[in-house]
C-alpha cells in the first residue's frame, strides 16, 4: 500500500514527546531533548519521517539528524552520537515507505548517503540498506532483585572491585552541576589522551544538562578529596543509559568505576526501572566488551545500516590516524579540548 511520508520538526511539533512517552521502543536517543542538545552543539538539523499526516495523531517516526560540511559531506545519520535510534513503526509497510521516500531524498538532495544505527531491526529484502559497521550491545535486566543481580557480577573482575572501593572510602558524588561537570571533563581528558582520542566538546555536556535536564546524571568517585572514576549516565521511561564513562589510570585499582555503575544500578532498582543500557562497544574492543560482560548484561550485535554503502571508509571513520593518536596522546589539556572542539562537528 502507497503512504505519503511527511516530514516534521521533532523540537518544534509537541507531538513527537507525546508519541514517544506511549511508544515502548523509544529510547532517550529519540527525544527532542537529545537531538536538541545535538542541534545546540554541532548545528546539526534533526527531522523525522512519518507516515501520520500533519494534522493526526503521530503512528510512527524515524528520525535523522542532516550532517552537512566541507570536510566530511553530506548525510543524514539516525542519529549522530548515538549508540542506537530504531525507526518506531507499526508494521514493515510504514517502514517501507519511509526507507523508499528517504532514497529519494538521497538522491534529489544529492547526501552522500544516509545511515540508520537500526539494532537487530528485519528490513525489507527491497529496502536496499546494506550492513555498514556492527557493534557489540550491552543491556542488563534490572528485573531480579539487587541480591540476584550482585550474584550475577563476576566474582573478581566486579564483586571484588567493588568491596574494594568500599574498604578504600571512596567518596561518592552525584548530580548535573558544573562543579560535577568540571571533576568529569578533567578525567575525561585523561582518558581521551590514554587512548588518543580528542575528546567531546565540554559545550556538548552543557548542552545535554540544559536540554534533557534531570535525565542526566553525572556520578563521581574520589579519594582524598582527588576525583578518580566518573560516570555520565541518561534515562528515559524505565531504562537508564550508560553513556560516558572516565578514569584516572593511575587509581584503577580502587575499583573506582564499579562502584560508580553499582551506585547507578542500586538506583536503578530503588526507582524501579527495568533495564540498565551499557551502550555499544566497537568490536575490535574485547577489553571493553569483556568488562560489560561481567556485568552480566545480555550481549547482541547493533547494525549500523547505509544507503548507499560507500565504497571506502569516510573521511570521519578515517579520522583519528597514526599522527592524529600521538598529538592527541601528548597535547596539553587546553589544545586537546581545543581539538575536540573543532573536530567533533565532523564526526557525527
Amino acid at each position: 500500500m502507497s503512504m505519503t511520508v511527511y516530514k516534521i520538526d521533532p523540537i518544534q511539533d509537541h507531538r513527537w514527546t507525546e508519541f514517544l512517552n506511549k511508544h515502548p521502543e523509544a529510547s532517550v536517543f529519540h527525544t527532542s531533548g537529545w537531538m536538541d542538545a545535538l542541534q545546540r552543539t554541532y548545528d546539526y538539523n534533526p527531522v523525522v519521517f512519518t507516515t501520520s499526516p500533519p494534522e493526526g495523531e503521530l503512528r510512527n517516526g524515524l528520525p535523522f539528524c542532516r550532517i552537512a560540511n566541507w570536510l566530511t559531506g553530506r548525510r543524514l545519520v539516525s542519529l549522530p552520537f548515538s549508540d542506537h535510534c530504531a525507526p518506531l513503526v507499526e508494521n514493515s509497510a510504514e517502514l517501507t515507505c519511509m526507507l523508499k521516500s528517504l532514497q529519494r531524498e538521497v538522491a534529489e538532495k544529492k547526501w552522500n548517503y544516509a545511515e540508520i544505527r537500526a539494532g537487530d531491526l528485519h528490513l525489507p529484502s527491497n529496502a536496499n540498506f546494506e550492513k555498514a559497521k556492527s557493534y557489540s550491545l550491552h543491556k542488563l535486566d534490572l528485573r531480579p532483585n539487587l541480591d540476584e543481580l550482585f550474584r550475577s557480577l563476576h566474582k573478581d573482575c566486579v564483586q571484588r572491585k567493588i568491596h574494594r572501593a568500599e574498604r578504600e572510602g571512596l567518596s561518592y558524588e552525584e548530580g548535573s552541576e558544573d562543579s560535577l561537570l568540571r571533576k568529569f571533563y578533567h578525567l575525561l581528558l585523561i582518558t581521551r589522551r590514554r587512548h588518543g582520542l580528542a575528546p567531546q566538546p565540554v559545550r556538548w555536556f552543557r548542552n545535554l544538562i540544559a536540554c534533557l535536564g534531570d535525565k542526566v546524571k553525572i556520578r563521581v568517585a574520589s579519594k582524598d578529596g582527588h576525583p578518580v572514576a566518573s560516570i555520565l549516565t541518561l534515562r528515559h521511561q524505565r531504562t537508564l543509559v550508560y553513556k560516558y564513562g572516565c578514569s584516572d589510570h593511575h587509581f584503577n585499582n580502587l575499583g573506582g568505576t564499579h562502584l560508580l555503575m553499582w551506585k547507578a544500578i542500586q538506583e536503578a532498582k530503588n526507582d524501579r526501572l527495568d533495564e540498565f543500557d551499557m551502550g555499544r562497544s566497537d568490536s575490535d574492543n574485547p577489553g571493553l566488551i569483556a568488562f560489560k560482560d561481567r556485568w552480566g548484561a545480555a550481549r547482541s550485535t547493533l547494525f549500523y545500516l547505509r544507503y548507499p554503502l560507500p565504497q571506502s571508509p569516510t573521511i570521519s571513520e578515517a579520522m583519528p590516524g597514526n599522527v592524529a593518536k600521538y598529538i592527541f596522546a601528548h597535547a596539553p589539556d587546553s589544545l586537546l579540548a581545543a581539538t575536540g572542539n573543532i573536530l567533533y562537528k565532523y564526526m557525527g
